[in-house]
C-alpha cells in the first residue's frame, strides 16, 4: 500500500509542519533538545509506545539499538532523540510486540519532508545570491521555477527579504523588483503573505543582526502593498496576532503610520531605494508613452507587450493602461488596436486585473478634467468599460459608476453653495434676532437634511460667535438649542472645532475658554448628552492638545457647584428676544401644560398656551416630551393632543420628525425606567406613518 501525506492524522500532521517551520533556526550539526521543551512520556512500563507515533518512544526497545547517547547528545536509553532524526542506525523492527507498519511509513515520510526542505532552503540561498550578483530577474525565475515545491515558496520570500535588509539600497530595490515581477506568476499570492508573516515574526531575532530592522523591513511592507503584492489588510491582521512589545509590532506601526499614512506615499516609497535602474517616474512614463506611440503606429503587439515586460513595474501598470485608454478616447482611429493590446495583457498577466482596475478607476476620477480637452470624454469612457466588461478583461462591477461620480459633483457642487451662505445666514441673525427666520431658510435648503452641512453650519455659527462679543456668544447657543439638530450632527460640529483650534487659536487666543464654555452650554441645554463628551474626547490625540485642554475645561465647568446656573449666566442672557434662562422657562412650561392637559385638561386650552409660546420652532419638544409621557404612563391622552395639534397645522410634520428623532437619540436612557421602551417606539412611529405625521421613510434605527 501507498502511504503518504494524506494518510497522516491531523496531530501527525501539525507536529511534522511545526517541525519544518522550526528547521531554519535549527544548526545543522544534532543539538540536545532542552528538558523543558520534552514532552512527557505518557505511559510507564511495558505499553510505553505510542502506537503510530512520528518517534520511537519505547523505554525498552526491542531493535537491538545502541542506548547510549549519541555524540550530539540526543538519544540513548530513554531518551526522545533529534528532532525529527531519522538516523541510518535506526531501524524498526517487524518482530517488535509493538510494532506498527504505519510507522514506519511516516517516518519515512518525515524524513523525505525533512530532506527535502533541507534542500530547498540551500538553493533557495543560492539563487539569491546569484541573483544579487546578476541582476537577471528572468533566470532567477526560472531557476525558482524549475526548484519545484511551491509550497515551501515563502522561505524563499523571506531570505530573499532578510538577505537583502542586511545590504546597500541597490540589492533592498532589486529584492522589492524581484517579488513584484514573479508575483502570481512564480509564487502564488498567499506564499507572498506567509513569507512577509514569518518576516514580521522574526523581528526579534533579526534585530539582533540587523540593527535597523524595524525601519527596514516596514519599508519592505509598504513597498509590498504599494507594489499590489501584499494587501492593507495585511497590516490589520498582524496587529491583532503580535505581542504588543514585540518589535513586530512596531514595524507594523511603522510601515502604517511612517509610510502608508503619508501624502504621497506610493511614489516616496518606490524612489526610496533609488530604484534598480535609477528611473524616476517622469522616466517611466515618458517610455509608456512612447511604447504605446510605437505601437499604434507598427500595430506590432509582440514588441509592445515585450516592452511592458522590459520596463519592470509591475506596480506602475495602471499608468499604462490609463494611459492607452485616453489615447483610444483621443485617436478613435487607434480605439481597435488599443483595447487588442490591452485584453491581449490581460489575458497573457502582463497586466494583472488589480492593475486593470486601478487603471480604468483613475481615469474615472479624472474624468471631468479630460473634458475640457475630449468633449464626449464621459461617454468614450463608458463605451470603453462595456466592451472591456463583455470582453471579460475587465471586473466593471469592482469600478465606480461614471452617473454615481456626476451625481456627487453635483452634491458637492450644492454643498459647495451651501457653505457659501452659511456666513451670511449667520451674519443676519446676529443683526435680526430672528431664529425663525434661520429655521425657515434651513428648511427651505435641499440639502440641509446632510449631517456633513449640519456639523459644518454649527462649526461656524460658534465660530462666528467666538469672534464678537457676548451678546452674539447667547445669541448662538440659543439658536443651537432651537435647532433641533440631531445629537451627532452637533458633536461632529464640535469635532470640526476642535481640529480648526490651533488654527482658530491665531485670530482668537482664548478658544480654549470659549469652546469650552460652548460645550458646557451644550449640555446644559441637552443639545449633548453628557456622554457626548467621551465621544468628543475620543477623537483628541495627545494630552497637550487642545481638544483635551477643551474637555477638560468644560468637565470642570460643569461638575462645579450650581453649575447649570452659572453656565446659563456666562453670557449675560439678553442675547436675543430668547435667553438661555427662558428657553429653560419654556420647557418648564411645555412640561406643566401637557401634565395639566394629561390630568383632564382641555385640548383647546392645551393648543392656545402651545401657540402662546411664541416658539413654533421649538415645537419638537412638545413632541418629545408627550411621546415620552405617553411610553411612561401608557396613557395615550396626549397621543391624541398631538393628533388635534398636527390636525389643526399648530405642530408641522418636520417639528414631528424632529421630536420623534430627539426621542430616538436617547431612547437607551430611557430604557432604564421604560423597559420595552423600544418596542413602543417602533409601535408608535409606524402609527405616526399611518396618520401621516411622518414621512414613510423615517426610520426607527
Amino acid at each position: 500500500m501507498d502511504f503518504n501525506d494524506s494518510f497522516l492524522s491531523e496531530e501527525h500532521k501539525e507536529l511534522l509542519k511545526s517541525a519544518t517551520e522550526s528547521v531554519d533556526r535549527i544548526s545543522a550539526s544534532p543539538v540536545e533538545v532542552p528538558a523543558c521543551t520534552k514532552a512527557p512520556n505518557p505511559h510507564q512500563g511495558k505499553h510505553g509506545t505510542s502506537k503510530g507515533s512520528p518517534v520511537k518512544n519505547d523505554r525498552h526497545p526491542h531493535s537491538g539499538r545502541n542506548g547510549r547517547p549519541k555524540k550530539g547528545g540526543s538519544g540513548g536509553k530513554g531518551t526522545w532523540g533529534g528532532l525529527l532524526e531519522t538516523g541510518d542506525d535506526y531501524a524498526v523492527d517487524p518482530h517488535d510486540p509493538n510494532y506498527d507498519s504505519n510507522e514506519e511509513d511516516f517516518e519515512s515520510n518525515a524524513s523525505k519532508l525533512s530532506a527535502a526542505f533541507d534542500e530547498y532552503r540551500k538553493k533557495a540561498t543560492v539563487i539569491v545570491e546569484e541573483y544579487f550578483a546578476t541582476d537577471d530577474v528572468v533566470s532567477t525565475a526560472n531557476e525558482l521555477r524549475d526548484l519545484g515545491w511551491p509550497s515551501y515558496h515563502h522561505y524563499f520570500v523571506k531570505k530573499l527579504v532578510s538577505m537583502a535588509m542586511d545590504r546597500h539600497d541597490k540589492e533592498k530595490e532589486m529584492a522589492a523588483v524581484l517579488l513584484s515581477t514573479i508575483y502570481a506568476d512564480v509564487i502564488d499570492p498567499p506564499q507572498v503573505y506567509m513569507g512577509f508573516t514569518k518576516l514580521v515574526e522574526a523581528a526579534d531575532d533579526l534585530v539582533v543582526d540587523i540593527p535597523d530592522t524595524v525601519d527596514v523591513l516596514a519599508l519592505f511592507i509598504a513597498r509590498a502593498v504599494v507594489d499590489d503584492i501584499l494587501p492593507p489588510a495585511f497590516l490589520t491582521k498582524e496587529m491583532i496576532s503580535l505581542p504588543k512589545d514585540s518589535k513586530g509590532m512596531e514595524v507594523i506601526k511603522r510601515a502604517e503610520k511612517g509610510y502608508l499614512s503619508a501624502p504621497l506615499h506610493a511614489e516616496i516609497i518606490e524612489r526610496r531605494w533609488g530604484g534598480s535602474n535609477n528611473n524616476t517616474v517622469e522616466d517611466v512614463k515618458a517610455k509608456i508613452n512612447n511604447l504605446l506611440i510605437e505601437y499604434v503606429v507598427s500595430g506590432d503587439k509582440t514588441e509592445a507587450l515585450r516592452c511592458i515586460k522590459h520596463l519592470k513595474v509591475p506596480f506602475f501598470h495602471h499608468e499604462i493602461v490609463k494611459r492607452a485608454l485616453i489615447m483610444a478616447m483621443d485617436r478613435r482611429a487607434a480605439e481597435g488596436l488599443i483595447l487588442d493590446l490591452l485584453k491581449d495583457a490581460a489575458d497573457e498577466g502582463v497586466i494583472n486585473s488589480s492593475q486593470m482596475t486601478q487603471g480604468f478607476s483613475r481615469l474615472i476620477d479624472t474624468v471631468d478634467d479630460l473634458s475640457l480637452d475630449i468633449l464626449s470624454a464621459r461617454d468614450l469612457l463608458q463605451s470603453l468599460i462595456s466592451k472591456a466588461a463583455s470582453e471579460g478583461w475587465l471586473c466593471a462591477s469592482s469600478l465606480k459608476s461614471l452617473s454615481f461620480q456626476q451625481q456627487k459633483q453635483l452634491e458637492e457642487s450644492e454643498a459647495e453653495l451651501f457653505k457659501m451662505r452659511v456666513t451670511s445666514i449667520i451674519q443676519e441673525y446676529f443683526l435680526t434676532k430672528d431664529v425663525f427666520e434661520v429655521i425657515s431658510i434651513l428648511e427651505s435648503e435641499s440639502s440641509s437634511l446632510s449631517p456633513e452641512l449640519n456639523a459644518i453650519f454649527v462649526k461656524k455659527l460658534i465660530t462666528l460667535a467666538m469672534d464678537r462679543k457676548n451678546r452674539e456668544k447667547e445669541m448662538a447657543s440659543v439658536l443651537l438649542t432651537s435647532l433641533g439638530f440631531p445629537h451627532d450632527d452637533v458633536v461632529s460640529g464640535f469635532v470640526l472645532l476642535i481640529e480648526a483650534a490651533e488654527d482658530t487659536a491665531l485670530d482668537i487666543p482664548v478658544v480654549v475658554e470659549d469652546l469650552a464654555m460652548f460645550l458646557a452650554r451644550a449640555v446644559v441645554d441637552e443639545v449633548l448628552a453628557p456622554l457626548h463628551l467621551v465621544e468628543i474626547g475620543s477623537q483628541c490625540v495627545g494630552q497637550d492638545s487642545i481638544g483635551k485642554k477643551v474637555l477638560q475645561m468644560a468637565r470642570s465647568l460643569l461638575n462645579a457647584r450650581l453649575s447649570a446656573e452659572r453656565i446659563l449666566r456666562c453670557w449675560g442672557g439678553g442675547g436675543s428676544s430668547r435667553t438661555g434662562w427662558e428657553i429653560e422657562d419654556i420647557k418648564d412650561k411645555i412640561g406643566k401644560l401637557l401634565e395639566e392637559y394629561d390630568s383632564g385638561g382641555d385640548a383647546r386650552e392645551a393648543r392656545r398656551c402651545i401657540k402662546d409660546l411664541g416658539m413654533p420652532f421649538f415645537h419638537h419638544e412638545v413632541v418629545k416630551k408627550a411621546l415620552v409621557t405617553v411610553m411612561e404612563k401608557k396613557n395615550e391622552r396626549l397621543w391624541g393632543l398631538l393628533g388635534d395639534c398636527f390636525c389643526v397645522g399648530l405642530i408641522t410634520m418636520n417639528q414631528m420628525t424632529k421630536g420623534f428623532t430627539r426621542v430616538a437619540d436617547c431612547i437607551d436612557d430611557l430604557a432604564l425606567d421604560i423597559p420595552d421602551v423600544k418596542i413602543q417606539y417602533a409601535r408608535y412611529v409606524e402609527r405616526a406613518k399611518i396618520e401621516g405625521w411622518l414621512d414613510s421613510s423615517f426610520s426607527t434605527a
